[in-house]
């Protein structure tokens, strides 16, 4: 059975196991590090361009987030040595900046998670590269609608199983595979905390959503099988079959009558193809 602990502004925060039920200025906290992170994905869609090396994009990442007040995340995070981690292709997730150059035709998705003043917004999103398949971008356009399924049912009452259930069903009608290896996770003033947010389940089942709870959403689907395999660096997850793979990823904070949102684009770049401005 799930615990829950209720946080107030000068209360120390670790990682305890317990899911961690904030107050008004943690939303707002939420927010502004949401906002921070949404801006930076906003920032790269010109960038994001045939010729461009995956660390061209990280420096983006770590100027904008340092320029900001904010800190990478990622940076020195167990070891991990980026301010973001840039997935491209058959890469599910925690791919690592280096010399790889973006192609034509290549997609990629952008993980970044800006902690400012103490708060975590963690968020990612896909970027089409050139000229995009119509395989490549139908995976692309339904692990959007997966993701905002499930948030739909992000609200108070509902359990994890609903959110997995709705995000199961949806991608797997259209006869693709969603990762069982990874998952969404708690958050706020600790990075990776309780409870983890599997994306496939049965409704119904899990723990229970409650005003407070932040936590992101991000589910990664494959166009082939959901298995996957970690590679040598101890980071980078690929799919088995090197099948093509998606992720988009919110944070969010449940309210008293739903969900909050906190890492939405202000410039309305929520799917691809993103027009840059």
């Amino acid at each position: 059975m799930a615990e829950y602990q209720t946080i107030t502004r000068d209360d120390p925060v670790t990682r305890t196991g317990a899911i961690k039920l904030y107050d008004a200025d943690g939303f707002a906290g939420m927010r502004a590090a949401g906002r921070l992170a949404a801006e930076i994905l906003d920032a790269l869609v010109p960038h994001v361009v045939p010729g461009v090396s995956t660390q061209a994009l990280d420096d983006i990442v770590r100027r904008m987030t340092l320029d900001a007040g904010g800190v990478p995340a990622t940076l020195n995070y167990r070891g991990y040595t980026h301010s973001c981690c840039i997935s491209v292709n058959h890469v599910v997730c925690h791919g690592i900046p280096g010399a790889r150059t973006l192609k034509d035709g290549d997609i990629v998705n952008i993980d970044v998670t800006p902690m400012l003043d103490g708060w975590h917004g963690d968020t990612s999103r896909m970027y089409l590269v050139g000229d995009v398949g119509v395989k490549a971008r139908r995976l692309v356009e339904v692990t959007y609608q997966a993701l905002m399924l499930g948030i739909e049912q992000a609200r108070p009452g509902n359990r994890m199983g609903d959110v997995a259930h709705a995000i199961q069903s949806f991608a797997e009608r259209h006869r693709y595979g969603v990762v069982r290896d990874f998952c969404g996770h708690g958050l706020g003033r600790v990075f990776h905390d309780a409870p983890e947010v599997v994306h496939v389940g049965r409704p119904g089942t899990g723990p229970e959503l409650k005003p407070g709870m932040f936590f992101t959403i991000e589910p990664m689907i494959n166009i082939g099988r959901p298995d996957v395999k970690v590679l040598d660096d101890g980071w980078t997850a690929v799919t088995r079959d090197r099948s093509l793979s998606a992720q988009f990823e919110h944070s969010i904070g449940i309210t008293e009558t739903g969900c909050e949102i906190f890492t939405v684009s202000p410039k309305g770049l929520h799917c691809p193809p993103y027009a840059a401005s």
